[in-house]
């Protein structure tokens, strides 16, 4: 029998319970879990044993460059994949031969054809590895693809971090035809999710999903939908009503996290660690539910017409959040951005690997299908060069409503103005963006008098 963990009925984490020393090591465990309020535990792995249970768990193997570019390999190999101490470890590996030439190697394992589940309270207690270039993740897969091919089979991401980026996470689904995505994000005030072993758990009801970090929900969703590729929606809640398998991986590299550097380091850093997964269920579920009934908040525009927040730059702000100007550096980016006095200043330092390395966005703003729209803005660099500028639709795969420019910046102020048609379905969230990472420059942009306005 395995040794086991007691959780409050509440489904509060150990950690909140005893306080953040314990999520820096293997919790303690006792002869039972107590599941919460109103639910049953259906199956778990404390992983206690000496290896891997092979009938609990798949490894799988792929190329690399499977999926979205990534570098890694993923062996079914115990290097890469194995029990230790307590903890499943996924870990990625740097392999250098005899030319110097530079791969990876990781591990991916799954429950698939062990341990499905439809709908549930799925718990992990994890801690993440911590480099320039991780992806880990904990998420969910259809057992079969009975709507279609991904992503209209539907696609659970209960947790996934950022290597660069340990104080946030992000929950996520994918679905339908074309592509939607619906995700949330959860900051932690104080620590990260590197250092120290958190809870991740995922609440799982017919026509809803919702995350939790430590017992705190950040998140949740009922908005989604199933096409087929020949365009027939399927009945509501599919595709999330169908058994999921679990899946742990360590990614390296790839579209989102971009290339490992100088600073990742492959040791015991980088590897996942996975204290233990609960599957709880409730007795019954009640799938006779309807999708509800989508309420757009299209506020109105400002007095002079325009829908874009301090669009003038005439009031300084907190940049870290999402009131109306964000800034935030991915992929290898550095840099720092001011606003006030009548402008936004964006300096860079290093200009990262993709063109969003280097961002400046505002989202929350309304866009009616049918409706056409201006978009302008000033702008000018301390030495000519390019950024790029967008209209997209974040909880729509960052759909573009108004595709990439390319802007040829000089060193005097300027106006850029852009027509264009709504001619997606209306979206109450659009975000207006400025790329300005991986541009062969880093010269300092500044930028004012940013408008939307509708115009019929």
């Amino acid at each position: 029998m395995n040794r086991r963990i007691k959780i409050c009925a509440a489904a509060m984490s150990i950690c909140m319970l005893m306080g953040a020393a314990s999520c820096n090591k293997k919790s303690e465990k006792d002869e039972e879990i107590v599941a919460p309020e109103g639910y049953t535990l259906v199956w778990n792995d404390e992983f206690d044993g000496d290896e891997l249970s092979l009938q609990d768990w798949n490894r799988e193997v792929h190329s690399a460059g499977w999926v979205n570019h990534e570098l890694q390999a993923y062996r079914a190999t115990e290097e890469n994949s194995y029990v230790e101490d307590g903890n499943l470890v996924i870990k990625p590996i740097k392999v250098v031969d005899d030319s110097g030439r530079v791969s990876y190697t990781s591990g991916r394992v799954n429950t698939a054809g062990r341990h499905e589940i439809k709908y549930g309270y799925i718990e992990a207690r994890i801690k993440f590895p911590e480099g320039q270039g991780f992806l880990p993740a904990f998420w969910m897969m259809p057992k079969n693809e009975n709507y279609g091919h991904w992503p209209i089979c539907g696609e659970i991401d209960i947790v996934e971090i950022l290597g660069q980026d340990p104080d946030t996470v992000y929950g996520t689904i994918h679905y339908g035809s074309p592509h939607g995505q619906n995700q949330g994000m959860y900051t932690i005030p104080e620590g990260d999710f590197t250092s120290e072993y958190h809870v991740f758990a995922l609440e799982w009801e017919p026509g809803l999903l919702r995350w939790y970090v430590d017992g705190v929900p950040y998140y949740e969703t009922s908005d989604w939908f199933c096409k087929t590729d020949g365009g027939t929606e399927r009945d509501y809640p599919a595709p999330f009503n169908q058994e999921f398998h679990v899946i742990f991986n360590v990614a390296v590299g790839g579209d989102w996290p971009g290339s490992p550097d100088e600073t990742t380091i492959f040791d015991e850093r980088a590897c996942m660690y996975v204290d233990y997964i609960r599957y709880f269920q409730r007795d019954s579920y009640d799938e006779n539910v309807q999708k509800p009934e989508k309420v757009y908040d299209l506020r109105d525009a400002d007095e002079t017409g325009n829908y874009v927040l301090n669009g003038d730059a005439g009031e300084a702000e907190d940049l870290t959040d999402d009131a109306a100007w964000r800034f935030m550096l991915f992929n290898e980016g550095t840099g720092g951005a001011s606003i006030g006095g009548g402008e936004i200043t964006v300096e860079t330092q290093n200009a990262g690997t993709v063109d969003y390395s280097i961002q400046l966005v505002q989202a929350g703003l309304p866009l009616e299908n049918g409706a056409s729209y201006r978009y302008t803005f000033d702008a000018y660099a301390d030495e000519a060069r390019t950024m790029i500028a967008d209209i997209s639709g974040p909880d729509v795969n960052y759909v573009r409503y108004l595709e990439d420019q390319t802007i040829d910046l000089t060193t005097d102020w300027q106006t850029y103005s852009f027509d264009f048609t709504m001619n997606e379905e209306t979206d109450d969230n659009g975000r207006i963006e400025f790329n300005m990472g991986d541009q062969d420059s880093t010269a300092t942009i500044h930028i004012t008098n940013v408008r939307l306005e509708k115009i019929s």
